[in-house]
Formats: C-alpha cells, sequence, structure tokens
C-alpha cells in the first residue's frame, strides 16, 4: 500500500519550476554567446540577445534564490538540508551502492522518503552543495561579470576578471552536469514521470512499511 505526504508547498513548487525555467534559459543563452557565430545553429541566438536575455535571466534567478534562502529560514524546509555527521560516510556509502547496484536488482530504497526525510544523504549532500556553494559562487561571478568595475584587478598576478569568468563557466558547467542527473533520478520513480508530478501537485506517494 501507499500513502500521500505533502512534502512540496505551494512556494517550493513555483521556486522549482521558475528555477528551472531560467536555468534552461542561462544555459542555451550561455552556449549561444560562445558560439555566436553560429546564429542559424538549433538552440543558438544572436549574441546581443543572447547577452539580454542571460541577463534578465540571471537577476531573475537571484531573485528566485534569496526567495530560497529566506523560505528555508522561516520555514520547515530548511531542515532538509542540514547535514549531520553521524553515519554520513557510511550512509553515503549504502546510497551509493543502492544507486551503482541495488536499484537494478529491484532491492528497496535504504533511505525511503518520509515527512522528515525528503531526501536521502547522497541527494541531501550534492544539494547542498549545489544550492549553498556552487550556485552562490555562479552568482556572485555572474555579477562581477555584468559589473566589471568591482571585481579585483588581479590575483596572484592573474586578471581578477578571467579568474571571474572562470569561476563563472566552472560553476556554470558543474550545475549544468547537476541539473542533467537531477533529470534523470527524476525518472527513477515508480513510473517515469511520477517525480515530475510531484512538483505540480505538491504530495509524493510513498509506499508504507509493512
Amino acid at each position: 500500500m501507499s500513502k500521500k505526504i505533502y512534502l512540496y508547498p505551494g512556494w517550493i513548487r513555483i521556486w522549482h519550476i521558475l528555477n528551472t525555467l531560467m536555468f534552461i534559459i542561462l544555459i542555451v543563452t550561455g552556449i549561444s554567446m560562445q558560439y555566436t557565430g553560429r546564429k542559424d545553429h538549433l538552440l543558438m541566438v544572436g549574441f546581443v540577445r543572447a547577452v539580454r536575455w542571460h541577463n534578465i535571466a540571471a537577476i531573475i534567478l537571484i531573485i528566485n534564490y534569496i526567495i530560497f534562502v529566506a523560505g528555508n529560514i522561516i520555514t520547515k524546509n530548511g531542515k532538509y538540508y542540514r547535514l549531520k555527521k553521524q553515519n554520513f560516510w557510511s550512509d553515503l556509502w549504502i546510497q551509493m551502492r543502492y544507486y551503482t547496484s541495488g536499484m537494478f536488482k529491484k532491492e528497496k530504497p535504504p533511505f525511503p522518503v518520509t515527512e522528515v526525510r525528503k531526501f536521502n544523504p547522497l541527494q541531501k549532500f550534492i544539494y547542498v552543495l549545489a544550492m549553498y556553494v556552487a550556485l552562490p559562487l555562479l552568482i556572485i561571478s555572474g555579477i562581477g561579470l555584468l559589473l566589471p568595475d568591482i571585481t579585483i584587478n588581479k590575483l596572484f598576478g592573474v586578471s581578477g576578471l578571467v579568474l571571474t569568468d572562470f569561476l563563472h563557466i566552472a560553476m556554470a558547467f558543474l550545475l549544468s552536469v547537476f541539473f542533467i542527473v537531477h533529470i534523470y533520478t527524476c525518472t527513477l520513480g515508480s513510473k517515469p514521470l511520477s517525480l515530475f508530478g510531484e512538483i505540480i501537485s505538491g504530495y509524493h506517494e510513498a509506499e508504507e512499511e509493512e
């Protein structure tokens, strides 16, 4: 048997959908700015248009991120991102073993979703790195590129603008990989699209323990 757990309140669902849309725009426009000579290529847009939409999407993403952090502070959603030292590495290993072997043998998830545990240990660790390390660095470096006058002139003899650009591209790459993997893991529910439906309804369908 299964039961429905309300895990995604309205503000989280709106934030998640808007975040996804802005991230897609940022990926497409970011790639377009790198390959602006290929204007007619699939998913490519002109340089001027790409810059404009990249900046607009970035501003919306920053505002959306502030809402996310504030929401996690003032609501109970923040508890799902708190890492615990107890059994940290062993739990990560158990979850990695499940992803690489156990789920293909139809084993039950070692850390099923409950009202107090929305993420398994590996998900939580990666989400914390993505949302509280990589994304802030992406935003800070993006602001530095948008407002180069506030960027450090030189660091260790290297242009601050070059280092900022490198940091921005590196974080964008890592978050793009995270985005792709995230989409894949969302297909691992009871049905390929069931987890996607959760972000629309707000409810997760969990198997009741016997």
